[in-house]
């Protein structure tokens, strides 16, 4: 089942960020390319998600990313039950929109 229509977060680190500006897409982060899927969380997810994954880091970028729609885009099981978004292609710079303050 996918939820209804909420904003989706993908957080980059800064390198991650710039070489996805300058190539045009990205293929994910190690732990992405590991696992076989782009993490995608929601707003309500972010702030567990940058606990658990990021903690300590100074050097983030958190982008609202436009797939909703996409075929690639699947809801499964994870942390603690909760279904979150996981892109199963590259993101697309164009997909993707810088958000305030980070």
């Amino acid at each position: 089942m996918t939820p209804s229509p909420v904003k989706l977060l993908k957080i980059f680190r800064a390198h991650e960020w710039d070489a996805l500006q300058r190539d045009g897409s990205f293929a994910g982060s190690p732990d992405d390319l590991a696992d076989g899927f782009i993490h995608l969380s929601t707003e309500s997810q972010l702030q567990g998600t940058l606990e658990k994954h990021f903690a300590g880091m100074s050097d983030l970028v958190i982008a609202e990313v436009e797939v909703a729609q996409d075929p690639a885009l699947r809801w499964e099981p994870s942390r603690g039950g909760q279904l979150f978004p996981h892109l199963y292609r590259p993101l697309q710079r164009t997909e993707c929109l810088r958000q305030p303050g980070t």
